[in-house]
């Protein structure tokens, strides 16, 4: 196999090309948190009457499966992202400075709401979602914790950790070995389902659903197609193609395929979408997914997905529907509300909190190049030799649930925003 040393790309990100921030996965990013939306405006019961309920449901009903989404794509763009010679310390700096200062204010936000609804507070549970160490607590009230959604950081928190430990290992894994993780994972989801048996009946939802070490086997799915395509080594359907094989995996499992497949198989059909809306970037082929107002509906979307559940309930509890919905069209009026008003917000929340912060927090500057012999070797499609990695670490994509995340903006649109990482919040369903 024709490789070469991967050297540390000097590029600024105001010269980097299309290719390198990915942006068609930014505005798939928007897509996911979508269907966690409708999920839950289907499952909060902001529609009273059963006719337009049952609509909602029957559209949402894998909509939960976003956050599965997430986990895949953040798995995907950290490792389409690393940069040879960045420190580890660098990294999770970075990573700390992407998540937690949205989960902070939100936590804070969740707590006041708390007080002023009188709310009991268990403060063991609300230390442990402040530190984003909840998803490993199988209690009841306390893995969907205060802004209960924020489970899927402590999850990603845990890839985080994980990642710039196993990176080496991965970088030098044969292909053969990557495409058996690809293939493997959806089988391991499946195997879930039977798997449940082995743990006690409360705990089984918090397993299959929160446990962090069984959510990292989509994370890794990912790492380990991303690597795959660097290498010039994945094989899949293009764009289209692959958003058909979605769009029809969806229909199907909703409508006539049992509910311990859903997980397995949307977990193929999201990989080969995200591997599809990448290599149409990297080649320059169409995608409507990179369009000005998907990208910045994508950058927005973490804030989004860590924001919707908060303002739904709050706003339901004041106005005392909260239980009951909105009689009439006041229901279907008040998701398409919800959505608007949840969108303005993450966008408050992402212009003066999550950006600033990103600024302050996050190391600033290149990474120094590591030595030659601990640098990664690839292969650029077709056979090709590449001097450099798309993408390089200061380039940001999520998912979350974002070396880093999604793409970063051109220079000329703000520089160092991030468009978002996972983000992940309510539960994914390993065949809920």
């Amino acid at each position: 196999m024709t490789s070469t040393t991967l050297a540390a790309s000097a590029t600024a990100p105001s010269e980097r090309t299309d290719a390198d921030r990915l942006p068609s996965l930014t505005g798939l990013r928007w897509i996911a948190a979508l269907l966690v939306f409708g999920f839950h405006a289907g499952t909060m019961r902001i529609i009273a009457e059963p006719g337009p309920q049952a609509v909602v449901g029957e559209i949402f009903t894998l909509g939960l499966s976003g956050v599965q989404f997430f986990f895949i794509l953040s798995g995907f763009v950290l490792v389409w992202s690393a940069r040879p010679g960045a420190s580890r310390r660098r990294f999770w700096r970075r990573r700390f400075a992407k998540i937690y200062p949205n989960h902070l204010v939100l936590w804070a936000l969740a707590m006041l709401a708390m007080l002023w609804f009188a709310d009991p507070i268990n403060p063991v549970a609300a230390l442990e979602n402040l530190l984003l160490v909840q998803a490993w607590d199988p209690r009841p009230g306390h893995f969907y914790s205060v802004n209960n959604v924020s489970w899927s950081l402590s999850c990603e928190l845990f890839f985080y950790l994980c990642l710039p430990l196993v990176l080496p290992a991965v970088r030098r894994a044969r292909p053969w070995l990557l495409w058996a993780v690809v293939i493997a994972v959806p089988l391991l989801i499946l195997a879930l389902w039977p798997g449940q048996a082995l743990v006690p009946e409360s705990d089984r939802w918090w397993f299959a659903q929160v446990f962090p070490l069984v959510r990292s086997l989509e994370f890794w799915m990912g790492v380990a197609a991303a690597e795959l395509m660097l290498r010039g080594r994945w094989r899949g359907p293009g764009l289209p193609v692959a958003s058909l094989i979605f769009v029809l995996t969806w229909v199907a499992a909703s409508q006539w395929i049992p509910a311990e497949f859903w997980a397995a198989l949307l977990a193929a059909a999201y990989v080969l979408v995200i591997a599809a809306a990448a290599d149409a970037d990297v080649h320059g082929r169409r995608s409507p997914l990179r369009s000005r107002t998907m990208v910045w509906l994508g950058e927005v979307s973490f804030a989004f997905y860590l924001v919707h559940v908060f303002v739904i309930m709050t706003i339901l509890r004041l106005t005392g529907d909260w239980g009951t919905g909105l009689p009439g069209w006041w229901g279907p009026l008040a998701v398409i509300g919800f959505l608007l008003l949840t969108l303005g917000l993450a966008a408050l929340l992402h212009r003066y909190v999550e950006q600033p912060m990103m600024r302050r927090l996050a190391p600033s500057g290149p990474p120094r190049p590591g030595p030659p012999g601990g640098t990664a070797r690839t292969e650029s499609p077709g056979g090709a030799v590449r001097s450099g990695r798309p993408g390089a670490e200061g380039s940001e994509a999520s998912a979350g649930p974002s070396a880093d995340g999604l793409p970063r903006q051109r220079a000329s649109r703000g520089g160092a925003g991030p468009a978002g990482d996972v983000e992940h919040g309510s539960t994914v369903h390993h065949g809920q």
